[in-house]
């Protein structure tokens, strides 16, 4: 962070030197007024304290993603793309955001994501920031880069454009980890932060399949000592979204719990959130579906058609006791439902049934 607001005090020098070409020039004014908005969010948001976040030059990154070349493109999001760049031998994600599209949902979104990424970069599950060019129209971030992808809207993987089964001691060792980073964004800090944008595709792999969540445009923090805020307008993603948020337009720590539960049903099933429309032409919801499943002793039936074959006993339950996790999640009353540290803490006892039987016999 030092470099850079040196590199910003060096441009404002530049600047007011009257000796650089136009295109430089127009280079420096983009770095000016996107360094300088940043810094200001990410100091106010530090308290003044160092976050190492480097600066990274425009030909760096045409360079690493051959001028934003379709070929380099892993992701797609309705305000961003990421794409695959290597600077200096090193794989990134590199983040840029549609200049447009960010207007039309305030530009302070954009710059939400990334300085709450700069705080949360020293958490192994999120996924790290590592710096920054303001070169551009708009800026550009630069990300780890994840090399088994990010998770689709089922929970799975793609590899050569095709769905990768993953096993249940992964889906399980995802949901734990995403789980210990919702945790930290609800106790980590004097005020709670509420992530609203919990689902799969918000989700990464790293090389050693340690999860990693990603994208924190809609989060937003609780005023310190409070456990609510009202917000003008609800953000997040449909079938996903707790209802007691839909309708008084309040955010707690249990929006996250109510995401999470339907995120943990989608990782564990292989279904969408919203499944196939019914005869009255509504989708049917994952909640409703699990939930009849449940109701009728047919958990059974929720098993990942394409995992099923390999179960063990020992997995069978594994699984039902996630998707009971997950359904008292997704309770009707926020009083009824649990903390995420206790989401946590009763995922890794699930992790261990396996382990316990097979001890025991």
């Amino acid at each position: 962070m030092e470099a850079m607001v040196k590199k910003l005090m060096q441009s404002m020098t530049s600047r007011s030197s009257g000796n650089m070409k136009d295109k430089g020039l127009n280079k420096e004014r983009r770095f000016l007024k996107n360094g300088s908005k940043f810094l200001k969010e990410l100091i106010a948001d530090c308290n003044g304290k160092s976050v190492p976040i480097r600066s990274f030059s425009s030909s760096q990154i045409l360079q690493a993603t051959n001028n934003f070349d379709s070929s380099c493109l892993v992701r797609r999001e309705w305000d961003h793309k990421g794409y695959k760049g290597t600077i200096e031998g090193k794989s990134y994600l590199i983040k840029r955001y549609f200049e447009y599209r960010v207007k039309d949902r305030r530009v302070g979104e954009a710059y939400n994501d990334i300085v709450l990424s700069a705080r949360m970069s020293n958490h192994s599950n999120f996924l790290r920031l590592f710096g920054s060019c303001f070169e551009f129209s708009f800026p550009v971030f630069v990300f780890e880069y994840a090399e088994h992808g990010v998770l689709n809207h089922r929970g799975h993987i793609m590899v050569n454009g095709q769905e990768s089964v993953l096993p249940l001691s992964l889906r399980l060792k995802i949901g734990k980890e995403i789980a210990y980073a919702v945790t930290y964004l609800h106790m980590a800090f004097p005020k709670i932060i509420i992530h609203r944008d919990i689902n799969p595709t918000n989700i990464f792999l790293d090389k050693n399949w340690t999860a990693k969540l990603s994208d924190l445009s809609y989060a937003i923090s609780l005023p310190e000592g409070k456990s609510r805020i009202k917000t003008d307008s609800v953000m997040g993603r449909v079938g996903y979204l707790d209802p007691l948020y839909l309708a008084t337009n309040c955010v707690t720590e249990y929006t996250d719990v109510y995401s999470f539960g339907v995120f943990l049903m989608v990782i564990l099933t292989g279904r969408p959130a919203l499944l196939s429309t019914r005869s009255d032409g509504n989708p049917q919801c994952i909640l409703s579906y699990v939930k009849g499943l449940y109701e009728n002793g047919k958990l059974d039936e929720l098993i990942d058609p394409l995992m099923m074959e390999d179960m063990t006993n020992g997995q069978v339950l594994q699984l039902e006791a996630s998707i009971t996790l997950a359904l008292r999640c997704c309770e009707e009353r926020d009083e009824d439902r649990l903390k995420m540290i206790q989401v946590a803490k009763e995922l890794k006892g699930i992790e261990r049934i396996e382990q316990s039987l097979g001890a025991n016999i």
